[in-house]
């Protein structure tokens, strides 16, 4: 079950909150984490996490690889990032919570991060110079209360929410990464 009208955008308080870590992995949690892998596919996502279909869960969905043709997909049940590199790496980032605009965030070039899958095993992702490791990043970022905006300073953030309120007008849905141009009027 698709879940593209649950998408919550900038501004919804539940992308501000602190998720609580899942302490089952039951059937609740599997039918959740399918129906949010369906909502990214549907929105041309690569990760979706639970606050963005408003539930306060430490549950996201990760595949990097299906816009190639094949699908690739993780769940991460209580994720960790436990090591970073510190060098950085800037690269322009997308949010179906922010439908119409791509942000420049400066993350570690290289995370490693342990999670629980959905079978119960604790498993290591590995990711270096990749969008894996943005992914792995802003989805986590997600899980503890910050978007896009918390990575900007105060004009850049104002200006941000500017253009999500532009895009949003002009018809921008989740899964946009720019603001949609208008038609031409007919004369």
């Amino acid at each position: 079950m698709s879940l593209m009208d649950d998408i919550r955008i900038t501004g919804d308080p539940v992308l501000e909150e602190v998720c609580e870590p899942v302490a089952d992995i039951n059937d609740e949690i599997k039918d959740l984490a399918h129906s949010m892998l369906e909502t990214m596919y549907e929105a041309d996502g690569c990760g979706l996490a639970a606050p963005q279909v408003g539930v306060n869960k430490r549950l996201v969905v990760v595949d990097c690889e299906w816009g190639s043709g094949k699908k690739t997909p993780y769940v991460l049940i209580n994720p960790e990032i436990v090591e970073t590199s510190d060098e950085l790496r800037t690269t322009g980032e997308g949010c179906l919570s922010f439908p119409g605009v791509t942000v420049q965030v400066e993350r570690p070039r290289r995370v490693v991060v342990h999670a629980t899958n959905l079978e119960g095993d604790v498993m290591r992702y590995e990711a270096e110079d990749s969008l894996l490791a943005v992914c792995l990043q802003h989805e986590i970022d997600h899980l503890d209360g910050k978007t896009l905006l918390d990575h900007l300073g105060p004009m850049a953030r104002m200006r941000v929410k500017k253009q999500v309120r532009e895009a949003i007008e002009a018809g921008a849905k989740p899964g946009d990464v720019e603001k949609p141009s208008k038609a031409p009027k007919k004369g």
